[in-house]
């Protein structure tokens, strides 16, 4: 029984150094710049990131706040015994997102809560496929050229190669369920397009 916690232990360990470098890709942060925000040396980063170092909780308590990540999403440990996963909302761009699975690397499903505002679409394109159904509400959504508005009930999928952009009617909050799937991490801005 031991043996097989130690080497649950150690193939998560083996795991962090992938999902630290993943995340200052995301952050488009060079080493140099998480040395400076951290206190940690750039090589002690590298070789975190490469696996030739084991993480400590000092080193991933000072990453996990440069990065804006609680711990639990640095490490990845599994659940032990209990299936629920424990939903901690957060608040990105004024909408309240709530990760419905805990899996980083994989398909990603969050409920999103849309507050009523006017705001100017802001278009993006990147790598991979999403899936938005409306639960409440009234969703706008821009994909490429196209406008539309999805009620309760209404569903999209597109690839998210194709520049979009989905939030607020201006009329009336929405709550969506959104699942998106990402074969890469990176996200351009396109420019923006009006609404017609």
């Amino acid at each position: 029984m031991e043996d097989t916690s130690a080497a649950e232990i150690a193939a998560v360990l083996e795991r962090v150094g992938g999902r630290l470098k993943r995340l200052r890709a995301q952050r488009r942060m060079t080493l140099a710049e998480v040395s400076t925000a951290t206190g940690i040396s750039k090589s002690t980063m590298s070789r975190l990131e490469t696996g030739q170092r084991r993480p400590t909780l000092e080193l991933l308590l000072a990453l996990s706040q440069v990065y804006r990540v609680p711990l639990d999403d640095l490490v990845a440990a599994p659940v032990q015994g209990d299936p629920r996963i424990r939903l901690r909302p957060g608040r990105v761009k004024g909408r309240t997102v709530i990760p419905l699975t805990q899996h980083p690397d994989a398909t990603q499903a969050w409920k999103i809560v849309i507050p009523t505002s006017k705001v100017t679409p802001e278009v993006r394109a990147h790598e991979g496929h999403e899936w938005i159904y409306v639960l409440s509400g009234h969703l706008r959504l821009v994909v490429g050229n196209e406008d539309w508005v999805l009620g309760p009930g209404e569903v999209a999928e597109f690839g998210t190669e194709q520049p979009h952009w989905f939030g607020s009617t201006g009329h009336e909050p929405a709550e969506i369920l959104s699942i998106f799937s990402r074969p890469g991490e990176r996200m351009s801005v396109r420019g923006t397009t009006p609404h017609v």
